[in-house]
């Protein structure tokens, strides 16, 4: 045994149908854009249901070095009250700490701007992998000097910010096809800059948009001005003083949940999840539609004013041919491990932007079907995935990459295929924080 399968976890198989209530952790996307948001405001905003894990806890720790207070109730501990520096600027000569945290390396850069003195950014080892740069060119394009202290438009590298900021509205253009989180970083911070921002995307495709439409819709709930022209691929933020009202509550992560309802397609039976919004900028809003087309039975009781997601399954799983998953690749690994045991194959595109995640993604969901017997391949912008009889299917070392989503995937392959172990399962405390207890609860076990 190797030194990185010392750390294995045995994926419990389901004994038969699911009857479960799983309760989802607050949103990562929106938690990590609330405290962004609440730093860059003048008084002190109470976040509510804030996810506590370990990119959360990266988050506030980036935000604690330049110069902001989070402070955690500790009666809840999912009830954190952000405080911005008294006098608005950010502190410099400090060191942010990104982990392997998107959100983190992506959106904090962009605060550089407002800090008295350069600021250095590193993260994880596995964090020199993912992409930088363009973020980087928009901080540059707004007068910033970065440094790399390794390759070029990668971890770890110092910002310094301009000695006077853009008095105009600054025009800023990046190719940001390989990840949302490029965009997002620059349209938190447009609202500081004395002369607002204008941002043109240049590459031809948007990845996973509703998140950008998240940011735009929690910039504006922050008293900001930002719209988009999603066709020209333009969007644009007009200077103002942003600022959360002094208590938001934060959605349930509706992306996490595709786990725990996906499991009802592969197992069989009924699983619902709580506190499920009516509307949503979340991706994982997609996720019941999805389920549907595949063959499940998804509605939405309400009891005693909670409003659940409930998907009910036979364990029939239907193959989706082509199906486009643009708008919400971060549910990708989830549906892949649903889409092994179809009655018919998939090509699941329009996610091309998945090889610059935590890992290649879709280099990784490609290996480990196989790992186990199935039959997968990558596409120039996706994976296809050809299903074979469940019986030809055999247990496995599954890896995880570091990347909390592939853990995951692995676990819903446990639940139909016996002998499934994964390697460091711990990786998903990056926004499940007990995911090991929650899945137990899941099978009853």
């Amino acid at each position: 045994m190797n030194e990185s399968q010392k750390n294995l976890w045995a994926a419990p198989k389901a004994d038969g149908p699911l009857h479960a209530v799983v309760t989802v952790p607050g949103s990562k996307s929106l938690s990590n854009r609330y405290l962004v948001l609440a730093a860059l405001g003048s008084r002190p905003v109470t976040l509510v249901g804030l996810l506590r894990s370990r990119d959360t806890e990266l988050m506030m720790g980036a935000l604690e070095a330049l110069g902001v207070t989070c402070t955690v109730d500790p009666d809840t501990g999912t009830t954190v009250t952000v405080t911005p520096p008294a006098d608005g600027r950010f502190h410099g000569n400090v060191d942010v700490y990104c982990g392997l945290a998107g959100t983190v390396m992506r959106f904090v850069p962009g605060l550089a701007l407002f800090a008295d003195a350069p600021v250095r950014f590193d993260g994880d080892e596995q964090a020199y992998a993912r992409p930088m740069k363009p973020v980087l060119d928009g901080l540059e394009q707004l007068g910033a000097t970065v440094d790399y202290h390794g390759e070029e438009g990668f971890l770890p590298f110092t910002v310094t910010p301009p000695a006077a900021l853009p008095a105009e509205s600054a025009h800023v253009s990046i190719d940001a096809s390989g990840s949302s989180q490029f965009i997002s970083g620059l349209l938190l911070v447009g609202s500081r800059l004395p002369g607002g921002l204008t941002l043109t995307h240049t590459g031809a495709k948007t990845p996973s948009l509703p998140h950008i439409r998240m940011t735009v819709a929690d910039v504006n709930g922050a008293g900001g001005a930002a719209s988009a022209d999603e066709a020209a691929r333009v969007w644009t933020v007009a200077p103002r003083g942003l600022q959360l009202p002094e208590r938001v509550v934060v959605e349930p992560d509706l992306s996490n949940a595709a786990p725990f309802l996906g499991a009802a397609l592969i197992a069989g039976g009924t699983v619902r999840v709580p506190h499920w919004p009516v509307e949503t900028t979340q991706p994982g809003g997609l996720l019941p539609g999805y389920l549907e087309r595949m063959g499940a039975t998804v509605t939405f009781p309400e009891e005693d004013g909670v409003r659940y997601c409930q998907v009910t399954s036979d364990g029939a799983i239907r193959g989706l041919g082509d199906f486009d998953l643009t708008a919400a690749g971060e549910i990708a690994p989830s549906l892949a491990a649903i889409l092994v045991f179809a009655d018919a194959p998939t090509r699941m595109i329009g996610i091309g932007h998945l090889r610059g995640h935590e890992t290649n993604r879709l280099e990784a969901l490609v290996t480990e079907i196989r790992r186990i017997g199935g039959e997968a391949e990558e596409l120039p912008d996706g994976i296809a995935i050809t299903p074979v009889p469940r019986g030809n299917l055999h247990g496995a070392v599954m890896e995880s990459y570091a990347d909390h989503r592939m853990a995951t995937f692995a676990a819903m392959i446990g639940l139909a295929v016996p002998g499934v172990h994964v390697v460091d399962v711990e990786t998903t405390r990056k926004t499940l924080p007990d995911f090991v207890g929650m899945w137990r609860g899941l099978l009853g076990k």
